[in-house]
């Protein structure tokens, strides 16, 4: 019978070249076993998150608990680590208002026990005043920044009829008219850094040149935006099939031509996907591309009055054949819930996070018109009532609602005296809860928040 051959044993320098790999990935291993978390990203969360919220994530899955005992607020501010794994997110609890910006000294271990390198962060979650002014030669765009001054960020144009803040704090559109009455649309891009390292020096805002969102002028224009930064242009001129609506990504500089017409402004949805479209049959939801093509209707005379923080929940203004109208809160799965019922003209809205506290801006009359401020909670019993004496809403002036310091923010204007001139209009602050009045000093035309970004 013949043997079987022997293989040849291999060479000493061939098991080298063979092991040396396999010992260098073993290696590895543990060494990175052994490193320590590190903290690879920390950012502004959704407001949807609460009055101020951070998200966090790192290279370990991290002891929510470690966290929570071993960071800092500064203020000492409620506040509570959510989640599991390497995202966690940094909430701070409701019914605190933030007055000053915030000291986050961040420390923890990881689920292995290892100690996360300390870190030092000052955060500013509040946002500023965004105003069209009075300038020489027209109106310019400036910010109210926290110790109460005001810095342009716009060039003066001769009438600024519509702004907006985009929803991220990336920027503003606005519109400026022209001589001849038709509008520009411009882009105003901004630099923030609200939340940034404790070593690195304060930065104010820091605004670019506009940048035009279309080539020509057109006749009339609505702006909406999301969270996201997203940006829809509604626009036309008079000439039949002119009027279109265009979507711009956050960030981006490309257009999407939208299909739908409709009898009003669309609004697009603050979470993203979405957009809000009214037309006679009522108000339609609709999926926003590359999603799916869904639709979604709400029939009925109802207006879109004003989104809530939480995704899914706005306030709606319904349309009685009697002529009184009613404000409904509307919220996911769920028939919308009278709140209020009246003959006055409500002129505005504002929500809480869910809908637990809403405020609605009521006007009666005629010659002399009065306005009236109304909270309500969320079964529509009556928080509180201010009668606005003394003051008239500037013609397009909304409600606008801040979390960080429980305050609303409007545009009023003092009523004048006899034949005298009527005064200059004010951005006005609101505490939301008292319904106390704090006008500012300067004199505006139309204020908003821009959020911190």
């Amino acid at each position: 019978m013949t043997g079987i051959p022997s293989l040849p044993r291999p060479s000493r320098p061939l098991l080298l070249a063979l092991g040396l790999p396999a010992l260098l990935v073993v290696a590895q291993q543990q060494l990175l076993v052994r490193q320590a978390p590190q903290l690879e990203e920390l950012g502004n969360a959704p407001a949807s998150s609460g009055p101020a919220a951070l998200q966090a994530r790192f290279s370990r899955p991290m002891q929510a608990a470690s966290l929570q005992q071993a960071s800092r607020l500064t203020p000492p501010l409620a506040h509570s680590w959510l989640g599991s794994g390497s995202n966690l997110l940094l909430s701070l609890a409701e019914g605190q208002r933030i007055e000053a910006p915030l000291e986050l000294q961040l420390a923890g271990r990881d689920e292995r026990g290892l100690t996360l390198q300390p870190s030092s962060w000052h955060w500013d979650p509040r946002p500023r005043v965004l105003a069209v002014v009075g300038a020489a030669g027209g109106e310019q765009l400036q910010l109210r920044e926290h110790d109460g001054s005001w810095r342009p960020i716009s060039p003066v144009w001769p009438e600024i009829p519509h702004v907006l803040p985009l929803g991220d704090g990336s920027g503003v559109a606005a519109a400026s008219r022209e001589p001849d009455g038709q509008l520009r649309l411009w882009r105003i891009p901004l630099r923030q850094r609200n939340l940034r390292p404790a070593d690195e020096p304060t930065q104010a805002v820091r605004a670019e040149d506009p940048q035009p969102l279309q080539a020509g002028p057109v006749l009339f224009a609505h702006l909406s935006s999301n969270r996201q930064g997203d940006l829809l242009v509604q626009s036309g001129q008079l000439e039949p099939g002119s009027s279109q609506a265009r979507l711009q990504r956050g960030g981006g500089w490309r257009w999407r031509r939208l299909p739908w017409s409709a009898s009003g402004p669309m609004l697009l949805l603050p979470e993203g996907g979405a957009v809000v479209v009214p037309d006679t049959d009522g108000l339609h939801l609709e999926t926003l591309p590359p999603q799916a093509p869904r639709r979604q209707t709400l029939p009925g005379s109802r207006d879109l009055s004003s989104f809530c923080p939480q995704a899914g929940r706005a306030l709606l203004q319904r349309h009685w054949p009697d002529f009184r109208r009613s404000l409904e809160l509307l919220e996911p799965g769920q028939p919308p819930k009278q709140l209020w019922l009246g003959e006055q003209a409500l002129v505005a809205s504002a929500c809480s996070r869910s809908g637990d506290r809403v405020w609605a801006l009521l006007m009666e009359g005629s010659v002399e018109p009065r306005l009236t401020l109304l909270a309500l909670n969320r079964q529509g019993v009556e928080l509180g009532r201010r009668l606005l004496s003394g003051w008239e809403l500037e013609p397009g002036s909304g409600l606008h609602w801040d979390a960080t310091g429980d305050q609303l923010l409007t545009t009023l204007r003092p009523r004048a005296r006899g034949d005298a001139a009527p005064p200059p209009a004010r951005a006005v602050l609101i505490d939301a809860t008292s319904l106390e009045l704090r006008p500012l000093q300067a004199p505006v035309k139309r204020a908003q928040w821009l959020v911190a970004g």
